[in-house]
């Protein structure tokens, strides 16, 4: 058994702060912001369910399923609404879907580690699964601390899978973690995002490499045969480091940090579904998922669009 994708739609709050807004309240710029993060806006606001709900709404429509035909959500979000009980709870409630729900959290890593996870549990008997990555990390970030407020927004991303009789799309994965390093990126209960930024910088440049070139050996598949890198959007520095150490053409990357920040899990989904949008993928294509994030979590996987 394996999995194809259906449908994918996103979410975004109303609200954007330009850096030219956090000007205003930090000792900062929106060169200084640009030169080292890529990042030129972000949307802030809404709750992790209503993002959640909202991107896996467009994605069920995209799909052009019925609700309750979706055997199983996974929410990957690192922002619960609640401690208990888990959000996805609530997602699943307001869309009507059938079967179980659960919330994952591999901070930005998530998306991949709940793709994986479903084409998994495609084939013990769901046959469909919705996976979704939703965040709202403004309320855990320190607004007067201009190494990490310009950085982070909210958002959802979704897409919608279902089994099929075959390899499918995903063609292969890797997954990891470096629990030694999960001090350098952490927020505790009640409290804010506290970053070792040059730390997380030198170690997800090579987390995101080395992982990349596990997931692309098992599929037997050469760098320059990717069509589309969609990384984790938290610097366009990292991105660019990867792209040139693993040999992609850094055209070929999907970006939208520059207008949504740092969305942690959301932000994967929410670039290919903007590239998709824009008609940058063929049937046939390769497609390289790439996460990196607290813990230290990382997560690659490699798809071979179909429209």
């Amino acid at each position: 058994m394996g999995m194809r994708i259906l449908g994918w739609g996103t979410a975004l709050p109303d609200k954007v702060v330009t850096n030219a807004d956090l000007e205003k309240t930090l000792e900062t710029s929106d060169e200084w912001i640009v030169e080292r993060s890529g990042i030129r806006e972000r949307r802030i606001g809404d709750s992790t369910t209503d993002l959640a709900v909202g991107a896996g709404r467009a994605a069920i429509g995209k799909a052009g399923v019925d609700p309750a035909s979706i055997d199983l959500m996974i929410l990957a979000t690192t922002t619960p609404d609640q401690q208990v009980p888990a959000t996805s709870a609530q997602v699943h409630h307001e869309l009507q879907l059938s079967g179980g729900a659960f919330d994952l959290n591999a901070a930005c890593s998530g998306f991949v580690y709940a793709l994986v996870t479903a084409n998994a549990l495609l084939s013990t008997g769901p046959k469909r699964i919705l996976v979704v990555g939703a965040e709202t990390l403004s309320r855990i970030t320190d607004w007067t601390d201009r190494n990490t407020a310009v950085l982070f927004g909210d958002g959802g991303g979704a897409i919608v899978v279902e089994s099929v009789p075959d390899e499918g799309q995903l063609l292969a994965w890797d997954l990891g973690l470096d629990a030694e390093a999960r001090h350098i990126l952490q927020a505790d209960h009640g409290g804010y995002i506290k970053m070792d930024g040059r730390e997380v910088f030198k170690r997800a440049v090579r987390v995101m490499v080395d992982s990349a070139k596990r997931t692309l050996e098992q599929a037997k598949v050469r760098p320059e045969e990717v069509k589309l890198l969609v990384p984790h959007q938290a610097n366009i520095r990292i991105i660019q480091s990867a792209c040139d150490r693993l040999g992609i053409d850094r055209e070929k990357a999907a970006l939208v940090m520059h207008r949504t920040g740092n969305t942690s899990s959301a932000s994967i989904p929410l670039a290919l579904v903007d590239a998709i949008e824009q008609g940058r993928l063929e049937d046939g294509d390769l497609v390289l998922l790439a996460g990196f994030g607290a813990g230290m979590t990382w997560g690659t996987a490699l798809i071979r669009w179909q429209a």
